[in-house]
C-alpha cells in the first residue's frame, strides 16, 4: 500500500478521499488555489502545496503544478477524484512517466471512453446495445440536420468530450437545430477545450441507469449494483438512488451484465460507471457512455454494498486486485443522494454566489459528505456544491423518510440553495412511487415550485426575531419607550416587508403572550407610484427563539417549530423544509435597497458576454433574449423582463463583466 498521495481535486471529493486514506493509515497531500487557502480539503490533509490563482485553469488543470507538487511532497500516487484531471489522459500518461501511480484507469482505457462518439463504435463492437443516433467526423448543420431527420425529432445534441450536462441539448423540431447546436458548441468548447458533438434520439419517457464496475485490469470485472439518476435539471442529476426502483428482474439482469461487458472491452482497471437510458414502454437498454472515474453519486452504491469505493480504488491501484469476487458482494436495503448545490431553482437554477453565513446540516440518521464551512466563500469558480446528503434505510420508503426529514434539517443562509426544491421532489407523489424519467421536473414543475401560506406564522417568528436583536443590540433603557408607559400594556410598532409588500405590525404583550395586528401598507412593486391594500390580520402567539435560531412558538393553537437567520439583508424563516424571507425597511426610506426593479438587467454573477441578441434601438418582446453571459461553464441568457427598447448595451460580445454590473439600458414600451 502507499505511504502517501496526493489528492488533485478539491472541495467534497477531496475531502472523502482523505478521510480513508486516514483511516487506511496513508498520508494525503492537498493542493489549492488562491480561492481555497482555507477550504477543508486543506485543512484535513497531512500536507498542502499552493499551486495558483483561483480559476481552474491555473491550477487545478494545471498538470504541470499538480506533478510540481508531487515532486515537491514525495507522493507516491495520485487520487484526481472527479472532473478536473480525472479523465484526462496525458495527465495518466505524464504519472506513469514519473514513475507515479494513476488511482483510475489506463491512459488507453481513458482514450477510448473519453470520446462519446469512439465509446459509441467500441460498444456496439462488444454488443452492447447503444441509443440510436450519429457519431460522425462531419460536424456540419447539414449533416447534423440530414441525421436528426433520419433518426426522428425529438433529438439530443451531446458534446463528444462532454459530461456533466454541459453542451446539451434536447431540441424538438429542425428549425431550431442550428441555433441550439451553436449555442451548445460554445458552452462545450469553453468547458471541455473540444466542440465536436453527436446526436441521438431522444427517448421522452426513458431513465438515466447506470451500473457502478470495478476492474483489475485483467479482464476481471465485477459490478456494485445499479443507480438510479433520472431526476436533473438541466440534463444535471440532483438526487440519485440505488437501487433502481421498480425495474424487472429480466432488465436489471441484462443491464448489470451490459455494464460488465462495457468493463471487460476496455480491460478496465479501477473504479468505473457504465450509464445507459432505460426504456420503460420497450424495457430496452441502450449504453449512452462510460465515466472513467469515481462518479458524484457513488455514496447510494456503498451504502446498499456496505463497501468503501475508495478504498477499493487505492488497494487495485497498489497491484492488490479485486478485493472480492461477483459472488461475494451483497445488496441490503436502498439509499438516496440530494446533491445540495449554492443555486436558485426559481431563477432556473442559477448559480449562487456569496459567503455562506449560516450552514446547518442533518446530522441524525444520514451521512453527509461536505467540502465547505459555514462562512467560506462559494466563488463562481468552481462548481457550486455544498454536500451531498445521503439516506440509507431496510426499504425505499425507509430511506426516503429519513430523506424527507434531513432535508427539513437543511439550513443555509447568506447565499441561495436548492434544499427546498429537494425536499419538494422527495414528496411527489409519483416520486414516491417510483414513477421517475429524465423529465420528471418539468411534468411537475407546477407542485414543485408550488410554496405552503404559513399566514401569521411567518409574522410572528418576525416579531420575536426583531424584538431579541433589539434587546441584544441596544441596551440603553431610553431605547424603547414603552417601558415608561404607565398603567398599559406594552406596545410597540416595525414595519415588515415579505414578497414585495410592505406592512405595519403592531404587538401588545400582555404576560406571556403577545397581540398583534398587521396593518395595510405600500407595495413595493417596480412602479413606486402603485399601492396594494394588504388586509389587516389579528393574531395572538407567545413562543422565543433561542441563540442558535431554533423558534418555538405557540399560535392558532398549535406548536410550531421553526428556524431564522440572517440573510442577504433579511431575515430567512425556515418552517419544515421550506423558507420565506422577511426584511425590516425604513419606512423613511421607501423600497429597501435590496430590493431590485422587475426591469433590472444586472450580471447575476461574475462572467464574460458571449453574444448580444440586439442592437440599440431594436423593440423586444417579453421574454425575448437580450445578450448571452457566460459564467461557471455555462451559458446564461438574459432575457426581457416585459416589451421594451434597447437603449444601449454597456458591454461588448467578449467583456468581463462583475457581479451586478448592469448589462443593458431597456426601457419599457409605452
Amino acid at each position: 500500500m502507499f505511504k502517501k498521495i496526493l489528492i488533485a481535486n478539491r472541495g467534497e471529493i477531496a475531502v472523502r478521499v482523505a478521510k480513508t486514506a486516514k483511516r487506511m493509515g496513508v498520508a494525503t497531500v492537498a493542493v489549492y488555489s488562491d480561492a481555497d487557502a482555507n477550504a477543508p480539503h486543506v485543512k484535513v490533509c497531512d500536507e498542502a502545496i499552493h499551486i495558483g490563482p483561483a480559476a481552474a485553469t491555473e491550477s487545478y488543470l494545471r498538470s504541470d503544478k499538480i506533478l510540481a507538487a508531487i515532486n515537491q511532497s514525495g507522493a507516491q500516487a495520485v487520487h484526481p477524484g472527479y472532473g478536473f484531471l480525472s479523465e484526462n489522459a496525458e495527465f495518466a500518461d505524464a504519472l506513469n512517466k514519473a514513475g507515479v501511480a494513476f488511482i483510475g484507469p489506463t491512459a488507453e482505457t481513458i482514450r477510448a471512453m473519453g470520446s462519446k462518439s469512439a465509446a459509441k463504435d467500441l460498444m456496439e463492437t462488444a454488443n452492447v446495445p447503444t441509443t440510436p443516433g450519429y457519431q460522425g467526423e462531419d460536424q456540419s448543420v447539414e449533416t447534423f440536420k440530414k441525421e436528426a431527420g433520419k433518426i426522428g425529432y425529438p433529438v439530443l445534441l451531446k458534446a463528444t468530450a462532454g459530461g456533466g450536462g454541459k453542451g446539451m441539448r434536447m431540441v424538438e423540431k429542425e428549425s431550431d437545430l442550428e441555433d441550439a447546436l451553436h449555442s451548445a458548441q460554445r458552452e462545450a468548447k469553453s468547458a471541455f477545450g473540444d466542440d465536436r458533438f453527436l446526436i441521438e434520439k431522444f427517448i421522452a419517457r426513458a431513465r438515466h441507469v447506470e451500473v457502478q464496475i470495478f476492474g483489475d485490469g485483467t479482464g476481471n470485472v465485477v459490478h456494485m449494483f445499479e443507480r438510479d439518476c433520472s431526476l436533473q435539471r438541466r440534463h444535471q442529476k440532483v438526487i440519485e438512488e440505488a437501487p433502481a426502483p421498480d425495474m424487472p428482474a429480466e432488465v436489471r439482469q441484462k443491464l448489470l451484465q451490459a455494464g460488465v461487458d462495457a468493463g471487460r472491452a476496455v480491460n478496465y482497471r479501477g473504479a468505473g460507471t457504465v450509464e445507459f437510458l432505460y426504456d420503460p414502454s420497450s424495457e430496452a437498454v441502450f449504453f449512452m457512455e462510460m465515466n472513467t472515474r469515481l462518479q458524484v453519486e457513488h455514496p447510494v452504491s456503498e451504502m446498499i454494498t456496505g463497501h468503501d469505493f475508495v478504498e477499493w480504488q487505492l488497494r487495485i491501484a497498489a497491484g492488490e486486485g479485486l478485493p472480492m469476487g461477483q459472488e461475494d458482494i451483497q445488496e441490503s436495503g436502498h439509499a438516496f443522494e440530494s446533491r445540495l448545490y449554492a443555486e436558485n431553482p426559481d431563477q432556473n437554477f442559477s448559480p449562487s454566489i456569496g459567503t455562506i453565513s449560516t450552514l446547518n446540516l442533518p446530522e441524525a440518521q444520514s451521512r453527509v459528505d461536505s467540502g465547505v464551512r459555514q462562512g467560506q466563500v462559494i466563488t463562481p469558480f468552481y462548481d457550486p456544491m455544498i454536500a451531498k446528503i445521503i439516506t440509507h434505510g431496510n426499504s425505499r420508503k425507509e430511506a426516503l423518510g429519513a430523506m424527507r426529514a434531513a432535508l427539513s434539517e437543511t439550513h443555509v443562509a447568506g447565499l441561495e440553495t436548492n434544499a427546498a426544491f429537494l425536499h419538494a421532489l422527495t414528496t411527489e407523489e409519483d416520486f414516491i412511487e417510483g414513477d421517475v424519467s429524465t423529465r420528471f421536473i418539468e411534468e411537475h414543475s407546477t407542485s414543485l415550485f408550488a410554496k405552503d401560506d404559513v399566514g401569521p406564522i411567518l409574522w410572528a417568528i418576525a416579531a420575536l426575531w426583531k424584538q431579541q436583536q433589539e434587546s441584544a443590540d441596544n441596551s440603553d433603557p431610553w431605547y424603547k419607550l414603552t417601558g415608561f408607559r404607565l398603567n398599559r400594556p406594552s406596545h410597540e410598532v416595525m414595519w415588515v416587508d415579505h414578497d414585495d409588500q410592505a406592512a405595519v405590525l403592531r404587538l401588545k404583550k400582555s404576560a406571556d403572550q403577545y397581540k398583534a395586528t398587521l396593518e395595510p401598507g405600500a407595495s413595493a412593486a417596480r412602479r413606486r407610484e402603485k399601492y396594494e391594500a394588504v388586509e389587516p390580520i389579528e393574531f395572538a402567539f407567545s413562543g422565543e427563539i433561542d441563540e442558535t435560531g431554533m423558534a418555538r412558538i405557540f399560535i392558532g393553537g398549535q406548536n410550531v417549530v421553526a428556524f431564522a437567520a440572517p440573510h442577504m439583508g433579511s431575515l430567512r424563516i425556515w418552517v419544515g423544509a421550506q423558507h420565506w424571507d422577511v426584511r425590516f425597511p425604513d419606512p423613511l426610506q421607501g423600497t429597501t435597497a435590496s430590493q431590485s426593479s422587475a426591469g433590472s438587467l444586472t450580471a447575476p454573477m461574475p462572467g464574460v458576454i458571449t453574444m448580444l441578441s440586439a442592437k440599440p434601438g431594436d423593440t423586444v418582446a417579453s421574454g425575448k433574449p437580450l445578450l448571452v453571459m457566460e459564467a461557471m461553464k455555462m451559458e446564461h441568457v438574459i432575457k426581457a423582463p416585459f416589451d421594451g427598447v434597447v437603449k444601449a448595451y454597456r458591454f461588448d460580445s467578449g467583456d468581463q463583466v462583475k457581479d451586478g454590473d448592469l448589462l443593458v439600458d431597456f426601457e419599457e414600451s409605452e
